[in-house]
């Protein structure tokens, strides 16, 4: 008696947590400058020859799954995948990342944080050569509650590195170690919850 007693509160809490999750889908335009303290002269240069920043705009596709909810506050994990270019220059990367979101005011007003890691693959101007390396960003943002099931992204703002293909480690003819590049990004848009 004691098992079904304890089967049947396990199922009501997971109902209850199923309940209160979280979904929501976006598709948001991004721009994200990337810098370099290096620049790199040789045909392989990501950011162009002898440059060492460009802005580059594409996409973000992705979704989050809020799983953990406590008062105002709720957990879960984002999935995204960016699609950017500048350039001739293609920059795509795919992140996975824990988040972190609060509704602390009475009004609609959602902030949210979330770390993220991943692989991006990118692209030089002048080359068919793809590399893909090691990514990682922190974001930090707004979602303002429209109705029920759509979100308003205010601004989201993120902050990361990424080793991108160079001349040194693709062309073997570079004498420069190219660092690893900062990226700073911003986007805006729309979240569909469900």
């Amino acid at each position: 008696m004691k098992l079904r007693s304890i089967a049947a509160v396990a199922v009501l809490a997971l109902t209850v947590l199923a309940a209160r999750a979280q979904v929501g889908l976006y598709l948001n335009p991004v721009a994200i400058r990337v810098g370099n303290s290096s620049a790199d002269a040789g045909s392989y240069a990501f950011l162009g020859q002898n440059s060492t920043s460009q802005v580059f705009y594409g996409y973000d596709f992705g979704g989050y799954y809020d799983f953990f909810h406590a008062g105002p506050i709720a957990a879960g994990i984002d999935v995204r995948e960016s699609d950017l270019h500048a350039n001739n220059a293609m920059l795509r990367s795919f992140l996975v990342g824990a988040r972190v979101s609060a509704k602390p005011f009475t009004r609609p007003i959602k902030p949210y944080a979330q770390i993220s890691v991943g692989v991006s693959t990118t692209k030089a101007p002048a080359s068919t050569v793809h590399v893909s390396k090691f990514d990682y960003a922190v974001y930090g943002g707004v979602d303002y509650t429209l109705q029920k099931h759509i979100d308003f992204r205010v601004l989201e703002i993120g902050y990361g590195s990424l080793t991108t293909v160079s001349s040194a480690d693709v062309g073997g003819g570079g004498t420069l170690n190219i660092p690893a590049a900062n990226q700073l990004s911003f986007s805006s848009g729309l979240v569909f919850r469900f």
